[in-house]
C-alpha cells in the first residue's frame, strides 16, 4: 500500500463525521517480520531526522496524541520514538489537574511543558482534554470556578476552540510544528483490549472501573471528538486520524507522518564559514602536534 499523507488528514474547514473514517485500514506490512522490518526504517530515519532537527536548532516539533482509552497511544509513543535520543525528547502525560494548575486558565499547565528550539515534546493527551473530557462531564467546569458570565454554554466551547487556534498559529508563527494525532477505535475493538486486560495477568494492572464508566458515554465522547477535529484541525496544525483498530498498522501510520513531517521542514546542518573553518584548521593543528609518535616535554 503506497502511504498518503492527506487520507489520514482533516482538511481545515472540513466538518468530521468519524462514522465515515475507518477504524481498520489496509495494512501498510504484510507480515510481522515485514512490519518489524518497516518499523525499524522509520524509527533509523526518524533517529537521523532528530539530529539534524537538534543541530540546526529552526525548529521545535510537538506531538499530541488524543485518543479513546485502549486505543495504543503508549505503544505508538514507545516504538516510533524508540530510536530518539531522550536527550533531546520529552512526554508529559497531562491528567486530573492539580489544586495550582485550577488556579490559572486551561491552557497554561500545558504551556509550561512546550518544547524548546531543536527538542521533540510529546504531550500524552493535552489540553484538548478540555474540550473532550469536560464536555462530556461539563460538571469539571465546577472546579475551574470560571466567572458566571463566562459559562455561557452556546457559546463555551467556541470560545475554547478559538483560544486553541490562537494559541497554534502563535506558536506556528514562532517556530514549533505541530503534528496532532487522533487514534480512532471502535468500540468493539476497544472492548476486546480491555477484556485482554482482565484476561491476561500481566495487564490488569492497566485496567480500571474508571474506564468502564467512560465507556458508557461512547457517543457523547464520539460528538465532543467530531465536533473538536472540526474546530481545530488548521493548516498551521492539522489533525491526522489514524486507524487504531491494528496498533502495528497504527504506528506505521504515525511513524511515516513523523518523518515526512520533519522532512518537510527543509532542515540543514550550520554552514560553516571561512573563518570558523580557518579556526577549525588551527586547532586540527594543535591537535596534530599531539598525535602518536611525536616527542613530547616532560618535566624534568
Amino acid at each position: 500500500m503506497k502511504f498518503k499523507l492527506e487520507d489520514f488528514q482533516v482538511k481545515e474547514g472540513s466538518k468530521v463525521n468519524l462514522t465515515k473514517w475507518p477504524t481498520l485500514a489496509k495494512p501498510l506490512y504484510e507480515s510481522k517480520h515485514d512490519y518489524e522490518e518497516l518499523l525499524a526504517k522509520q524509527v533509523s530515519a526518524l533517529s537521523e531526522l532528530q539530529q539534524l532537527h537538534y543541530a540546526s536548532n529552526r525548529y521545535a516539533v510537538l506531538l499530541i496524541f488524543q485518543a479513546m482509552d485502549a486505543a495504543g497511544k503508549d505503544g505508538a509513543i514507545k516504538h516510533v520514538m524508540s530510536g530518539v535520543n531522550p536527550q533531546g525528547c520529552q512526554v508529559f502525560s497531562f491528567k486530573h489537574p492539580s489544586a495550582q494548575e485550577l488556579e490559572h486558565d486551561f491552557l497554561w499547565r500545558t504551556t509550561q511543558s512546550l518544547p524548546e528550539r531543536g527538542r521533540i515534546g510529546i504531550f500524552n493527551r493535552s489540553y484538548y482534554e478540555e474540550v473532550l473530557i469536560v464536555r462530556v462531564h461539563p460538571e469539571i467546569l465546577q472546579a475551574q470556578r470560571l466567572p458566571e458570565e463566562l459559562q455561557n454554554m452556546d457559546t463555551f466551547w467556541q470560545e475554547r476552540y478559538r483560544s486553541i487556534v490562537n494559541l497554534e498559529n502563535h506558536l506556528h508563527n514562532n517556530g514549533t510544528k505541530i503534528i496532532k494525532f487522533f487514534l480512532h477505535l471502535s468500540e468493539e475493538e476497544q472492548r476486546q483490549r480491555f477484556l485482554a486486560r482482565i484476561d491476561e495477568p500481566d495487564k490488569n494492572w492497566k485496567f480500571s472501573e474508571a474506564d468502564i464508566e467512560e465507556r458508557k458515554f461512547w457517543p457523547q465522547y464520539m460528538q465532543a471528538y467530531e465536533a473538536c477535529l472540526s474546530a481545530t484541525s488548521i493548516q498551521a496544525a492539522p489533525w491526522y486520524v489514524v486507524p487504531a483498530d491494528d496498533k502495528l498498522n497504527a504506528r506505521l501510520i504515525i511513524s511515516n507522518i513523523v518523518v515526512e513531517t520533519f522532512k518537510s521542514l527543509g532542515m540543514h546542518y550550520p554552514e560553516t564559514d571561512d573563518k570558523r573553518r580557518q579556526e577549525l584548521l588551527a586547532i586540527r593543528k594543535q591537535l596534530m602536534q599531539g598525535a602518536p609518535g611525536k616527542k613530547s616535554t616532560k618535566a624534568k
